[in-house]
């Protein structure tokens, strides 16, 4: 009875083996020709294709104008406040004239002894001309010109002197006429933090700045393998980081043609930065110092034929796509392309509108 079983678990194993065998060796089932229905099919289609390079970066305010002091004083006032809008030519503060006032009187009471001395040095040499005599010694007629010589000598060093000091004192006048400064432009002043409403002022000190913020400005970097694509005028796309929706528009207003300071110029597999200045529009929502995207318009063509890029492939320095024929069947096309982005080609030759490529 045991051999019985035995051989019948043998022949059992024997008949599985034997399918398996059959199976792996008969030959597939010919492809349902609705099969290729599951293939992706793209039609081709005339577009209008852009290519454009995106860029990061922050805003600033296109116009910002230092305000110095005019000169060193005691403020006797301020008429200003931080974050004011001002007129151009509004009174921002007043200063002091006492010491400055002093300095004028002392340079015009200079300039005035200097022209008395230099009329009693031409008097002088005049009454020595008109004692000179014929019987004069040969020492005397020399010790004469020697005399009118410097007599001319000092008449000219005085002239020098007098127009260098008469500059100082119309440059100091000048000065005085800004004691009430007046503001340079129109916009929103903002004290410098570091000397806010000063009792007194250096000269030249700076005291703040005036902002346009009707006009700002989008400062990016790129890369070196896109400076030289960026061109001024071209437009740009621009979205806030803070305001996602909210979409803006700029224009390129200069490329940098000097890598960024800081760039390690040593260090070769560091790529260098380059700034890019975008003029932006105005807005309500535009201040200085928020977060910016942009995408900058580098090349823009109309009406051109176009299939997605996904669907073009390569072989050595030839291009094709596979056209479906319908009924299954697929036909390998060669085309010539044109502009490429990441997500359309152009076609150049090959296919015509409404021609349908498939991915296989």
């Amino acid at each position: 009875m045991k051999k019985k079983i035995k051989w019948i678990v043998i022949g059992l194993v024997l008949i599985g083996i034997s399918y398996a065998l059959y199976s792996v060796s008969r030959p597939a089932k010919p492809m349902d020709p609705m099969a290729s229905s599951q293939a992706i099919t793209f039609e081709v289609t005339t577009e209008t294709l852009v290519n454009t390079i995106e860029v990061k970066g922050k805003s600033l305010y296109e116009q910002e104008t230092p305000v110095y002091a005019p000169f060193s004083s005691k403020v006797t006032s301020w008429n200003v406040e931080d974050g004011q809008q001002v007129k151009k030519g509004d009174v921002l503060f007043k200063l002091d004239q006492t010491a400055l006032q002093n300095e004028i009187s002392q340079e015009e009471a200079s300039i005035r002894k200097a022209e008395l001395e230099a009329d009693l040095q031409a008097y002088m040499v005049k009454l020595e001309e008109e004692d000179a005599t014929i019987d004069q010694t040969l020492t005397e007629r020399k010790r004469a010109l020697a005399t009118k010589e410097i007599g001319r000598l000092t008449k000219e060093l005085n002239e020098v002197t007098s127009s260098i000091q008469r500059k100082t004192l119309a440059e100091k006048k000048e000065l005085l006429g800004k004691s009430q400064f007046r503001s340079p432009a129109a916009g929103i002043f903002l004290y410098d933090t570091a000397s806010k409403r000063p009792q007194a002022v250096g000269d030249n000190q700076y005291i703040g700045k005036i902002v346009d913020l009707s006009k700002l400005q989008f400062i990016a970097l790129v890369g070196e393998q896109d400076v030289f694509r960026i061109k001024p005028g071209m437009q740009v796309q621009v979205k806030m980081n803070a305001m996602k929706e909210l979409k803006l528009s700029g224009k390129v207003l200069r490329v940098s043609k000097f890598a960024k300071t800081g760039t390690d110029q040593n260090n070769i597999d560091q790529a260098a930065q380059f700034e890019v200045v975008i003029a932006l529009e105005a807005n309500e929502y535009l201040i200085a110092g928020l977060s910016l995207n942009g995408q900058i318009e580098t090349e823009r063509k109309k009406d051109v034929t176009v299939v997605p890029t996904i669907a073009v492939m390569r072989e050595k320095d030839a291009y094709y796509v596979m056209v479906d024929k319908g009924g299954g069947q697929f036909e390998r096309r060669d085309v010539k392309i044109g502009m490429e982005t990441p997500e359309k080609t152009e076609v150049l030759e090959g296919l015509k509108k409404g021609d349908v490529i498939v991915l296989q």
